[in-house]
């Protein structure tokens, strides 16, 4: 993959829409985007046009025939709500190599976002901060996304997650199979992660949980440091210099394990991300499970 999409890199762009298109231009070009196919699928019949639809799906040649508006119902039928959902509670203000995970979830839902609208779905966007959800509905108009990068743009870490957060409050409108991509730290103290996630799964939806962890985090790497806090607590750990990095890459491998082996067997998917390491993974895991639920 190009550096130009390494976070690094893409992080200096301060516009988020700018920022996504490029991720995912240099993406597609990587993965040789003229093979792909967006909404334009096999066409089935035309309906009447509904005041909810998208106007880009109007068929003009058939409203200048009728004087009617018609649109081509493969092209709206087909279509899937994607939800996008980030932790924005304290722990994700972590920060090595000048990236926050925060700044890194926020650029990779934009990207995301860019991409589902790109292939014609609603995308919508939920975010936990200071203990509060917010929720945009899922849309496909391009208005629509102009609020979705403005909520991201605005969207800053703070306080913890709810344990017993309202399931319903992530996601507006009507029930529905959806795509939930969940960008996370895994930070929790009382499974309230592991709760949402189950209670998406059981309601029938298609889950991917992104864990976001800086190589700091992974390895020990704690050289030069007196101590560690908790950003979410505040308490802090005292450091002698001479942390175990064997015992300590033990501990994550198990904590990691556990986390796959539990999502696995609800049949949600489970990505490790590092901070430093650009998108394009994240993108092919989202656009695995985007055809896997088209199916």
């Amino acid at each position: 993959m190009s550096t130009l999409l390494s976070p690094a890199t893409i992080l200096v762009i301060r516009d988020l829409q700018l920022a996504a298109r490029t991720v995912v231009d240099g993406f597609l070009t990587g993965m040789h985007a003229s093979r792909m196919k967006g909404v334009g699928l096999e066409f089935s019949q035309y309906r009447s046009y509904q005041p909810s639809d998208d106007l880009r799906w109007l068929d003009w040649k058939m409203y200048a025939r009728s004087d009617r508006y018609y649109v081509r119902q493969s092209e709206i039928e087909t279509s899937i709500d994607i939800q996008l959902i980030l932790d924005a509670s304290n722990s994700m203000l972590h920060t090595e190599d000048g990236i926050s995970k925060i700044d890194y979830a926020r650029y990779l839902a934009a990207s995301l976002g860019y991409l589902s609208h790109l292939q014609g779905d609603a995308t919508g966007l939920a975010a936990v901060s200071e203990g509060q959800i917010t929720t945009l509905a899922a849309r496909r108009e391009a208005r629509h996304m102009a609020r979705f990068y403005y909520q991201l743009e605005q969207l800053r870490a703070g306080g913890r997650l709810p344990e017993d957060a309202n399931i319903s409050a992530f996601t507006t409108g009507p029930h529905k199979r959806r795509l939930i991509v969940f960008i996370t730290d895994f930070y929790e103290r009382h499974l309230e992660i592991m709760r949402l996630l189950d209670a998406f799964a059981a309601m029938g939806h298609e889950v991917i949980a992104f864990h976001l962890a800086g190589q700091q985090e992974q390895s020990a790497r704690f050289a030069g440091y007196q101590a560690v806090e908790d950003l979410e607590t505040g308490e802090v750990l005292p450091l002698d210099g001479s942390v175990d990095t064997a015992r300590y890459a033990q501990a994550w491998q198990a904590f990691t394990g556990q986390i796959s082996r539990r999502l696995l067997e609800k049949n949600i998917h489970y990505r490790m991300l590092d901070l430093q390491a650009p998108m394009d993974m994240a993108l092919r895991d989202f656009l695995r499970h985007y055809h896997k639920i088209r199916r």
